[in-house]
């Protein structure tokens, strides 16, 4: 699996049931091809998302994976967190107005159908800094020598290093 077909997209969305939304996405893909949503508001850049994927795959190459499934693993790497519960807390969707990021792994380009059920909006792929401090739990000492985006892009770096 490769790097080189990977897709972000932003959108904003009305979720009524998060079940009935990740079928819709099911039923979009083909075997082998990934879809998976992310609560926009947790993710720092396009850059956090590349990051989080590339440590995926290469969790999964090296036999490093903390989860069985790759979709997970992308989660898992993208919310810093070694819990699947967590990351889900995280990054995860929940019902009501919300902003998405969508990551398409070895996909067919579909952004037409992701727009007939989403909202297309990159500007939700640029984080909020105060958002992201509360949400990662990222002090001020932290933040003396690096920024938020780094901090959460060294986290996820740091998942395969300390176990």
């Amino acid at each position: 699996m490769h790097m080189d077909n990977l897709k972000i997209l932003g959108f904003r969305a009305s979720i009524d049931s998060v079940g009935d939304t990740l079928n819709q996405i099911d039923s979009i893909r083909r075997d082998g091809e990934i879809i998976q949503l992310l609560n926009a508001n947790a993710i720092a850049s396009k850059d956090h998302i590349i990051h989080g994927v590339n440590q995926a795959l290469l969790a999964f190459s090296r036999g490093e994976n903390l989860a069985k499934d790759l979709s997970v693993e992308i989660v898992l790497r993208c919310s810093a967190q070694r819990q699947i519960s967590k990351a889900f807390k995280i990054v995860g969707l929940s019902e009501g107005e919300m902003e998405l990021c969508a990551v398409l792994v070895n996909c067919n380009d579909y952004t037409d159908e992701l727009e007939s059920i989403f909202t297309r909006d990159d500007s939700v792929l640029v984080g909020d800094e105060s958002n992201l401090k509360e949400i990662y739990k990222i002090d001020d000492v932290e933040l003396k020598n690096m920024s938020v985006e780094d901090i959460i892009i060294d986290r996820i770096t740091r998942l395969t290093v300390d176990y």
